[in-house]
Formats: C-alpha cells, sequence, structure tokens
C-alpha cells in the first residue's frame, strides 16, 4: 500500500509554522532534564537508567519498531500491549502514529515524501519535523489509514489517541513516591534523553557511518547509535532487511534488543521470529535480496 499522507507542507515551507504545542512541550521537558542535573544521586541515575532501557529498548527497539511496524515477531498479546504502553512512555506518540510515520520512512526513505530525511537538513531530520508543521500525534483517525493493522485493534486506538495518558499517571505516581526531583530524572531527564537517541536513528544514522548493503537511501551503520538505543543503529543493516528481527548481523555488533527477542524465543514467548545472518540470508539459509 502506497502511503500519500501529507505530513508537511513542501520543502520550501517546511519551516514557516511553529507547532506551538510541540514545541513548548519540548521547551519544558529539556528544561526539566537540566535541573535534574543539579540535583544527581545514584539512586536517581539508576532508576533513569532502568525505566529508560524500560521505555527506549521494550517500548520503542521491541514493540513500536520491530514488533508493531515490521512485525518480525509473535508474542502473546498482552505482552504486546505492554510493549505499547512502554513506547507511549517515551512521548514519541502513540503506536499508530508511530507506526504509519516509520512506514512511510520506509517507504519514501531520504525523498521529500520522508518525513525526516536529512536531505531538509540535519536539524530537521533530528527534531525539526516534530517541531514545525502540522502534528498528526492525536489525529487517530488520519493514522490509522496508514496502519490498519493496529487500527482494527480498539486498544490501540485509544492508546494513540490518548498516548499522553500513561506517562502522566507516571509521573504523577513518581511524584508521590519521590517528589519533584525523581520526576526531573525519570519523567523529564529521561524522555528528553530518549527521544535525542530515537531522533539521532532519523539523523545520525542517514549522514554519518558504515554501508553494509547497497539500499537506495543514505542508511548507514552507527556503532555509537546503536548503544544508545539497544541495536537500532545498525541502520543500513535495517533498511536491507526491514522485517528481520535482527539488526545486529555481526559479531560486533551488539545488538541488545535481538538479543531480548532470541530469550523470548528460547522461553517460547516469542515466535515466527524472522531474522537474517551478516550475509543476509534468512534462518534456514536461503539469501534475501535486500
Amino acid at each position: 500500500m502506497s502511503l500519500q499522507i501529507p505530513l508537511h507542507a513542501k520543502r520550501e515551507h517546511r519551516y514557516s509554522t511553529i507547532n506551538w504545542i510541540t514545541f513548548s512541550a519540548m521547551a519544558a521537558f529539556h528544561v526539566g532534564a537540566v535541573v535534574a542535573l543539579f540535583h544527581f544521586s545514584w539512586t536517581a541515575v539508576l532508576l533513569t537508567a532502568f525505566s529508560y532501557w524500560m521505555c527506549i529498548g521494550l517500548g520503542i527497539g521491541m514493540g513500536y519498531h520491530r514488533l508493531h511496524t515490521h512485525r518480525s515477531y509473535k508474542v502473546p498479546k498482552l505482552l504486546e500491549y505492554f510493549f505499547a504502553i512502554c513506547g507511549a512512555l517515551t512521548l514519541e506518540g502513540g503506536p499508530i502514529f508511530w507506526v504509519a510515520t516509520h512506514r512511510l520512512h520506509h517507504q519514501h526513505s531520504d525523498t521529500d515524501s520522508d518525513p525526516h530525511t536529512p536531505h531538509h537538513g540535519g536539524f530537521w531530520a533530528h527534531m525539526g519535523w516534530i517541531l514545525f508543521g502540522e502534528g498528526h500525534h492525536n489525529d487517530t483517525k488520519l493514522m490509522s489509514k496508514y496502519a490498519p493493522d493496529l487500527a482494527a485493534d480498539p486498544f490501540y486506538r485509544w492508546l494513540n489517541t490518548y498516548h499522553w495518558v500513561p506517562l502522566t499517571v507516571f509521573g504523577l505516581i513518581t511524584l508521590a513516591l519521590g517528589g519533584w526531583v525523581m520526576v526531573c530524572w525519570l519523567v523529564f531527564f529521561r524522555v528528553t534523553a530518549g527521544l535525542h537517541a530515537t531522533w539521532l536513528v532519523n539523523s545520525a544514522t542517514h549522514m554519518w557511518g558504515s554501508q553494509r548493503f547497497e539500499t537506495r537511501d543514505d542508511s548507514k551503520n552507527s556503532w555509537w547509535v546503536a548503544v544508545l538505543t539497544f541495536g537500532e543503529g545498525w541502520h543500513n543493516n535495517h533498511h536491507a532487511h526491514p522485517t528481520s528481527a535482527r539488526h545486529g548481523l555481526a559479531w560486533y555488533e551488539i545488538d541488545l534488543t535481538w538479543l531480548q527477542i532470541r530469550l523470548l524465543e528460547t522461553f517460547g514467548i516469542a515466535q515466527r521470529v524472522r531474522a537474517v545472518d551478516v550475509e543476509g540470508r534468512q534462518r534456514g539459509g536461503e539469501k534475501k535480496a535486500a
């Protein structure tokens, strides 16, 4: 299915309209993240690291990306829902919005129809595409046209429309148990760091790095983005084989998300796991065309 969703204006008008709601939220979260640094404690850092892994590693890597978007493996529905809630805790929008946008990125990668190509500038690819133009985070009706598999599920429709609810509830619980300092760390700092890590996949891995496979876009493999995102930085591997649950293909390409999927597969929780090796061969030895 061709995705022709008008997410942004023409190239010359991309910066003409600021999305003030998104801009204000991003400014507030960045200020809160800076405040956290003035209230350092190892407890806060460790809890933040754990919640970062839960939200980026489970929510984005295992959930929104490899499961909900590409269906590279299958898990029980309740676990799938849990991953989606973790994804919503990142403030990157609901599952239908995220999946539709990412599928558009793959179909039109590094063209004018790509919502976040660096061809319109590194800043645009990193966060400009979020701050400017018309936002569709809550437009479940529109985005459902481009993620009909998720839109068929009432839970995903609700979570997409009210994607801010999990983070709000999490923030209130954190405030009640740990006070404002913990809110600054577990909400503002963790969300801000997670956003920039995910945005680096959109920007840095289409600008710098190495290419193992010849693809029709500028996707690159970046070890340091992979470290920050639990394996999402092996982006050229991913663009060459988008339905593979395994992104780090060589022995030295650390992909924690893949190891977690393999662990679930070992215990019979993850099934129908699709993966390729460093030569692009699918399980069973068949080589898949890039």
